[in-house]
């Protein structure tokens, strides 16, 4: 048994995004997403599932931040939904929309719960995408308006902004895997890529103009690799996965500039260059009071010249979740010591980081997820460990705090540690969740 405790003042929260959870996809003058018509395009989500009604939040707001406060949370993050307030994504505010998240960020902090919304996580209005979507230079001038709409509005209230969610899944997996809305293959991903970091860092200065004292931050998603034998052409793919993943992103927003042997290997297989204008790369690496990180899983790398960037993943023995993600916490530790080190981020955040497992109710009534609570217990050690290290780590928001629309997969796998019957919108604290309110009590756990 091992006793561990995270530092005072450590941040304990708990995450969800707008088109996951809110449903009310066409109330009160929403527009059409990028998922929306992604949804209703046949075969491109499980069951032909759609973001409506999700968890019915934007009905059920009131009572969900009562389960935060049950739960004990001190932040919460959400993201806001860009259609909402602005339906054809520039032009005419939708003050309907504006007025649902001025409400929750109103409850939130009567609660003593800490705002940390996100400004995209996703759900681009399709009429931006009719119109080129993030390829298109023009989307960034769009998001930084809907930036400064949305700031000016809450920008009194909340001091902590996240622009973006994931720019690796809103560029490659895309435009170019096709996995996601606007769901293009081999497409042009590394364009979008540069649109999305220009347009965060052009965001920067609004944000910190209409929130004064306000921390802004980025969150991005992280593919942590080790190559699957010893030989130098795996450790050589392991390298490139990283600069596919990882150092894509983290090299522009804190070095300004580009991976060099990316740049190269793109122009090799004639993928595109990132269509850099003067100013831009300062620009992307305007100064940030923090960095979200998202990790789940890590990868297994071994090459193979015949492959797009000339490697495979592979599935190493080990235990799994309903994602088929394998379960590997010391990967998460090594992750943010090497970013600490390399990049020296003035203050990080688990953004989010989580396992989906097929969660069924018990007869009576219960949901008993042991390999979640093991999950996390896994990955909150491999943080205190990573904190001795030296990582400035100083929060953790759980993903996610209830089940909710998981993108492609629809309605068929569960990240919540809070079960949501969606007949009937019920909210049932799983195993999971009153270990992680145990948590948040004793700023810690035993293991």
């Amino acid at each position: 048994m091992a006793t561990i405790h995270f530092p005072d003042r450590f941040i304990w929260g708990g995450a969800t995004a707008a088109f996951q959870i809110e449903g009310s996809t066409t109330a009160d003058g929403r527009g059409e997403s990028i998922w929306d018509r992604f949804c209703a395009t046949p075969g491109k989500v499980f069951n032909g599932d759609t973001g409506d009604p999700a968890c019915d939040h934007y009905q059920r707001w009131r009572e969900d931040i009562a389960l935060m406060r049950d739960l004990g949370l001190h932040a919460y993050r959400f993201s806001i939904a860009w259609p909402r307030i602005l339906p054809n994504g520039t032009g005419t505010v939708n003050q309907i929309g504006l007025d649902f998240y001025d409400r929750l960020v109103d409850e939130l902090l009567a609660t003593g719960i800490t705002p940390y919304p996100t400004l995209y996580h996703w759900d681009l209005p399709q009429v931006l995408q009719d119109q080129g979507g993030w390829p298109n230079r023009a989307t960034t001038e769009a998001f930084v308006n809907y930036a400064d709409v949305v700031s000016r509005r809450l920008g009194d209230r909340v001091k902590h902004w996240i622009t973006h969610n994931e720019p690796w899944c809103i560029s490659f997996l895309s435009h170019w895997i096709g996995a996601h809305a606007p769901g293009l293959t081999n497409g042009p991903a590394i364009e979008a890529a540069h649109h999305v970091l220009l347009s965060h860092g052009m965001a920067v200065p609004v944000l910190r103009a209409n929130s004064p004292d306000a921390q802004i931050g980025i969150v991005l998603n992280f593919s942590p690799a080790d190559p699957a034998t010893d030989s130098e052409a795996d450790v050589q793919a392991t390298h490139t996965h990283d600069g596919f993943f990882n150092r894509w992103f983290l090299d522009p927003v804190f070095r300004g500039s580009y991976p060099a042997d990316m740049l190269e290997l793109y122009d090799r297989i004639s993928a595109g260059q990132p269509p850099i204008q003067d100013g831009d790369m300062a620009t992307i690496a305007a100064p940030l009071d923090f960095l979200g990180v998202n990790y789940y899983n890590r990868a297994v790398i071994k090459a193979n010249p015949q492959a797009p960037l000339g490697y495979d993943s592979v599935r190493p023995d080990g235990e799994y979740t309903d994602m088929d993600w394998e379960v590997y916490p010391d990967a998460l530790r090594r992750l943010l010591v090497r970013i600490q080190n390399d990049y020296q981020p003035t203050r990080m955040l688990i953004t989010e980081n989580g396992a989906a497992y097929p969660d069924t109710p018990s007869p009576t009534g219960e949901v008993h997820d042991q390999g979640r609570k093991r999950y996390l217990a896994g990955h909150l050690a491999a943080c205190r460990s990573a904190i001795d290290e030296g990582a400035k780590l100083e929060g953790y928001f759980v993903w996610s705090l209830m089940d909710n629309f998981e993108w492609a997969f629809g309605y068929s796998k569960r990240f919540g540690i809070v079960y949501v019957d969606y007949a009937s919108q019920r909210r049932i604290l799983k195993d999971s969740a009153r270990f992680y309110r145990g948590v948040i009590h004793d700023n810690g756990f035993t293991s």
